[in-house]
């Protein structure tokens, strides 16, 4: 049911933040207990996983296995992996897909009515499950959506973001709320024992993204202000086949794509990739980007070439990409497609134990705005939505036997204005973003945001540009401080990996502010390790 937040009884209800996968999922799973879900955005927009066209990858097909599933996880993980965490959520898979198809979730099937599976990069078997060949995400989302409204324990309140995660002897107290997208709105607090936030990725922090707006890192900002540990930021995976057309965020054209025979090509008709890994389009993500970004930087230009491989069975094979590229005057039956890397998805976000506990009491973390250890240094392709529905099960289950204490009082919580976000500011740091913090970094380049990020974050007078700041900060720094490259963080100055570094990194916003006062002080950097909490 929705309600109005001001009719809202102070309960031991749980709270939870997001509207997409994980936050729907977890709700589910915890009816008939009572249930407030918040959505910044109507529910069924403003969510990545509305927008995955990927699907969701499951070792349902015969002679596919969860340890062979697991095993293709590591090796793409760039060697910081936790094993047991990927071959937990990969015995999994199987019971979260039954419960989305129970929920409504019309997933592909083949001739015999056996689920169909398809193929994508650095998966060694056919194992990822698909909705309309393209459409996975928004079907998911649709359909959980339609079951949330139908079932009365959970209170839906859409339009309002959480600005800031209230503690009280180091544990979870409550919210505090604002009307998205109105800055002079009068915040009002939530008193919360029990709260989950499953706010999506950060990808908005960067000028070139696949991510919707909603995907600014609000929910990692407001849990490391809190001082819950965060884990690993510096690991930002990029797609390496946004659609280049013009618009923000950039539409995505499926690794699926790559999967069924389409290839990638520079400006003068080459393959390029093949000279890159013996995979070739096939290869990991960041290798992929990489040589994408390459070609791009040399002028020769970068295109998904599905002539060949799919033709005129393009539009029925994966419509949503057929409709962006014929929105944009691309006909990809007889025309190769522009691409460029685009922010897509964060493999860090706030450290979670296996139950999706936070280091915080009484805060739990779900999709991507968790860490938990499954993706490494590069997510492998279709592994988030899978441990999204894992973790919001098991957060679910956690939360399911305990009983919650009564509410705090928040009536003297200081309640600060907020000033209008400025655009130029925003603008800014999502260029410097792009810019220093993308595909390839280098220390320079880092030191150089860390101290503009820095600034910002003490300076920004509207609230949500501080969070923004606060999020890309935690990136910025953590990129800083890993001398070497690996997975998805590579760095022109540092580009081997370093065994000894072949670890995650747990931090917290007040190391990083840290790294930001030492750079602020004096500009050479100073030799550093991964920073430990």
């Amino acid at each position: 049911m929705t309600n109005n937040i001001n009719t809202l009884p102070r309960s031991d209800d749980v709270v939870i933040v997001g509207g997409g996968l994980a936050g729907l999922f977890c709700a589910l799973k915890l009816a008939p207990r009572p249930v407030i879900l918040i959505s910044a955005a109507p529910l069924g927009q403003g969510a990545s996983s509305a927008w995955a066209q990927g699907g969701i990858a499951a070792a349902m097909a015969e002679g596919d296995t969860p340890e062979a599933h697991a095993a293709d996880t590591v090796a793409v993980g760039g060697g910081i992996v936790d094993e047991a965490v990927a071959l937990g959520i990969a015995r999994e898979a199987a019971p979260r897909i039954h419960d989305l198809l129970a929920y409504g979730v019309p997933f592909d099937r083949d001739l015999e009515g056996r689920l169909a599976v398809g193929r994508e990069a650095a998966h060694s078997a056919r194992r990822i499950v698909h909705v309309r060949g393209d459409g996975a995400g928004a079907a998911i989302i649709a359909a959980l959506s339609e079951a949330v409204r139908r079932t009365p324990s959970i209170r839906l309140i859409e339009g309002f973001v959480a600005e800031a995660l209230l503690t009280e002897d180091g544990a979870v107290a409550g919210l505090r709320l604002r009307e998205a997208g109105d800055a002079a709105a009068q915040p009002i607090l939530l008193a919360a024992r029990m709260v989950v936030l499953a706010t999506g990725g950060i990808g908005h922090l960067y000028a070139v993204t696949t991510n919707p707006r909603e995907a600014s890192g609000s929910g990692l900002a407001i849990a490391a202000r809190a001082g819950a540990v965060i884990a690993d930021p510096e690991f930002v995976q990029f797609h390496p086949t946004a659609i280049m057309v013009g618009r923000d965020p950039a539409p995505l054209a499926t690794e699926a794509l790559r999967g069924e025979g389409a290839t990638l090509i520079n400006g003068r008709g080459e393959r390029f990739m093949a000279a890159r890994h013996p995979l070739a389009e096939l290869a990991p993500r960041d290798i992929v980007a990489r040589g994408v970004f390459a070609e791009i930087s040399a002028g020769r230009g970068a295109f998904l070439d599905a002539r060949q491989a799919l033709g005129a069975r393009f539009a029925d094979r994966f419509p949503s990409v057929h409709a962006s590229c014929i929105a944009a005057g691309i006909d990809p039956a007889t025309q190769a497609i522009p691409i460029a890397p685009a922010a897509h998805y964060h493999m860090g976000g706030i450290a979670v134990d296996d139950r999706g506990r936070s280091s915080i009491d009484g805060l739990w973390a779900g999709g991507e705005a968790s860490s938990t250890g499954a993706h490494g240094a590069n997510r492998l392709a279709s592994n988030s939505l899978l441990e999204a529905v894992v973790y919001a099960a098991r957060i679910a289950d956690d939360i399911a036997g305990r009983t919650t204490p009564s509410p705090a009082r928040l009536a003297d919580v200081p309640t600060p204005g907020d000033g209008a976000p400025d655009a130029a500011a925003v603008k800014r740091l999502r260029m410097l973003m792009s810019t220093h913090v993308g595909v390839i970094r280098n220390g320079d380049g880092l030191a150089d945001a860390v101290r503009s990020f820095s600034a910002l974050e003490r300076e920004a007078t509207s609230i949500a540009v501080r969070n923004m700041a606060t999020a890309a900060l935690l990136v910025v720094a953590s990129a800083w401080n890993r001398r070497e490259s690996r997975g998805a963080h590579f760095r022109s100055d540092h580009a081997a990996d370093v065994p000894p570094l072949a670890q995650r990194t747990m931090t917290t916003l007040a190391a990083v502010r840290e790294i930001a006062d030492s750079l602020s002080e004096r500009p050479t950097p100073r030799t550093a390790q991964p920073m430990t909490a």
